[in-house]
């Protein structure tokens, strides 16, 4: 039949949208859903298309596209960033992988290339699946995220000399003479990608851009992509390797944003005929004829990745809690195993009935992914405490590096991303002592250099909170993107020091109140800053008046934090005077030079008068007084503490601003 292809790919399509709103609805990445659509549909089980062979081809460009689009997300900047991680911790998870399961091998009776190849389909992960679920459970930027993805990086740049290795593996590519053949064609190919990241790629894209037309952009985008890929096919390598190094080069180019959001549409499409594909290729009489080799090869890859994964991110000194969660969140098959697969059974390495039950075991592991990651952070923090803190620290060359800290009345920063670093940089500026405790031993070890007080560890154990002197501290600010481990911290601050003032920063409002059942003091909840945030640009991009715009946040702000103060509350670990000031605040603000207040005394009444707000204590230099006596002269510089609602102390600070500066 003429359309017969047509009519194939809308019926995959129509059937994948029923599975995988199914799948989506049980929690399970989209992935999954593509994966058992392919196996319904298949010839094995209800045998909807006939023609496989079509769809695998669509695939393929799938496949290409991945590649591609893997490519110019990769900045070459970027990716020297993050070396230490990148070399050294996929390199070792990579590495250790293949040679365990190297060694393991020929105790199964496999022959040591079978065992090679075996190792390369073992050591790669899955960057789609937990990407996609990083960001969605907002740990991608976590510890454990960002190393995840450190190591998937690697782990992607991989896939292309396993793919030119393996028919080496299999004796087909004439040894040695075949492999320095193959190296001299990829080293060809990469140079004439470098030129052309330089000098062609930018003519080409400052020409079409002349035109105006995004519909020329596109073109010469797939034009680049997929015409390199055709080029390095002809000199005899993969059309993946071509599409890759094709990405690369435009990922040097001004315009890889843009090509970046143009490609991705069709690079959906035609991954999800991809994973459509696999599915259709698994027999699922497979999973009855060997129940028990599929199980025990499930279990034996999740717990080799997640045992050497664990060995690699301790090596580069993380403490054990988030290289074990790591490890954890990279214990499945990746899709380029499946690839890679294709490429093995061509070469004889793989014979057809170990491929499917290779991919029965694979798709098991990519579907347990949400559930490894789930029970991640409950599994590492059981693990951790069964053993002693001198082996889940984390090692390597920062204990030798830190400073013993002899602090008082400071502040505890855990976490030194965007909001630690801001936060550190405005308390050295008002003198205020401060220790971070940050568990990225690079950023550790650089700040160490500058003469900064942090501290290496994970602030959910003891000793680390002791050896930051917590119970001397005044306060503690959690600006970690890891829910779990917040709640521990803040847990074990409370136990180790009652007094202390524990703020969070948190991404969801969802996350508050387990927080205040915990006894913290505060909850910040991005989202809920967030809009307030986009309320004021907005109103000013209608040139709203500064005031009133002030006056609409006031009254978000006082809506929204009297409910999380409602569950601080009701959750408060110490019954104190807070709980019986229902709806009121403590500010501090400060006599400015030339202010209606510079000389006059508190018996005048100016500012509860014009404000409503009491005056609770002054500071003077050094010298704090509490409920202050009428006569009391107010000066300049001197710091108020005032009682009072919302809209009272807005009124109360227009008064110690300078006459001329009042709005």
């Amino acid at each position: 039949m003429e359309y017969e292809v047509l009519k194939d790919i809308e019926i995959l399509f129509c059937l994948a949208l029923v599975t995988v709103v199914l799948f989506r609805k049980l929690m399970f990445p989209s992935i999954i859903g593509f994966l058992v659509t392919g196996i319904l549909a298949g010839p094995h089980a209800l045998a909807v298309i006939k023609n496989s062979h079509d769809v695998e081809k669509m695939a393929e460009i799938g496949v290409v596209l991945l590649l591609f689009t893997i490519g110019i997300e990769l900045s070459l900047k970027e990716l020297v960033r993050i070396k230490h991680l990148l070399l050294w911790g996929g390199g070792l998870q990579v590495g250790v992988t293949i040679l365990a399961v190297l060694a393991a091998g020929p105790l199964f009776g496999y022959q040591v290339r079978e065992a090679a190849f075996f190792g390369f389909l073992v050591a790669l992960s899955s960057t789609a699946i937990v990407i996609k679920l990083l960001i969605d459970s907002g740990q991608a930027d976590s510890p454990h995220g960002r190393m995840a993805m450190g190591i998937l990086i690697f782990q992607d740049l991989c896939i292309v000399p396993m793919v030119l290795f393996t028919p080496i593996l299999a004796g087909s590519s004439g040894g040695v003479e075949g492999l320095l053949a193959v190296l001299a064609k990829a080293t060809m190919v990469v140079l004439a990608a470098h030129y052309g990241a330089r000098f062609l790629v930018p003519w080409i894209f400052s020409q079409v851009v002349k035109t105006r037309s995004r519909e020329l952009f596109i073109l010469s985008i797939i034009v680049i992509g997929l015409g390199t890929a055709w080029i390095t096919s002809l000199a005899g390598l993969s059309l993946a390797l071509g599409a890759f190094i094709a990405g690369l080069a435009i990922s040097e180019s001004d315009y890889s944003h843009q090509a970046l959001s143009d490609i991705i549409p069709f690079r959906e499409a035609f991954m999800s005929l991809f994973f459509i594909s696999v599915g259709m290729l698994l027999d699922p009489a497979i999973l009855l004829k060997y129940p028990l080799e599929i199980g025990v090869l499930v279990a034996a890859i999740i717990i080799i990745k997640t045992l050497v994964t664990t060995g690699a991110a301790m090596t580069l000194g993380v403490p054990m809690r988030i290289a074990i969660i790591t490890a954890l969140c990279l214990a499945q098959i990746g899709e380029f195993s499946f690839v890679l697969s294709q490429v093995g059974i061509k070469a004889g390495l793989l014979t057809q009935e170990l491929y499917q039950i290779f991919l029965a075991a694979s798709i098991a592991t990519m579907s347990l992914t949400p559930l490894c990651i789930k029970f991640s952070p409950p599994l590492a923090d059981y693990v951790v405490g069964l053993l002693p803190h001198n082996w889940t620290k984390g090692k390597g060359v920062l204990a030798r590096h830190e400073k013993p800290i002899d602090l008082n009345d400071h502040m505890i920063i855990v976490g030194y991303g965007v909001n630690g670093k801001n936060l550190a940089r405005v308390l050295n500026k008002m003198h205020v002592p401060y220790v971070v405790i940050e568990t990225n031993p690079y950023t550790v070890k650089k700040e160490l250099k500058k003469g900064h007080h942090i501290i290496f560890g994970d602030a959910s154990k003891a000793e680390i909170l002791n050896h930051a002197l917590i119970e001397k501290a005044r306060g503690m600010v959690v600006a970690i993107s890891d829910a779990a481990a917040s709640r521990s911290i803040a847990s074990l601050a409370r136990q180790l020091n009652p007094a202390i003032h524990i703020i969070v920063r948190t991404r969801y409002i969802l996350e508050v109140e387990p927080l205040y059942k915990l006894g913290v003091n505060e909850v910040v909840p991005e989202e809920f800053e967030t809009s307030v945030e986009i309320l004021s640009r907005v109103l000013r991009n209608y040139l709203v008046p500064h005031d009133d715009i002030e006056q609409c946040i006031t009254e978000i702000r006082s809506d929204g934090y009297e409910m999380l103060r409602t569950m601080s509350r009701r959750h408060s670990h110490a019954v104190g005077i807070s709980g019986y000031l229902s709806g009121a605040e403590l500010a501090t603000f400060r006599v400015q030079k030339g202010s209606i207040l510079e000389g006059q005394s508190l018996s005048h009444g100016t500012i509860r008068n014009r404000s409503g707000a009491t005056v609770m204590v002054i500071k003077r230099g050094e010298e704090m007084v509490p409920n202050p006596d009428p006569m009391w002269d107010l000066k300049a510089d001197d710091i108020l503490l005032l009682l009072g609602a919302p809209e009272q102390l807005i009124a109360a600070g227009k008064l110690f601003l300078p006459i001329n500066e009042k709005p």
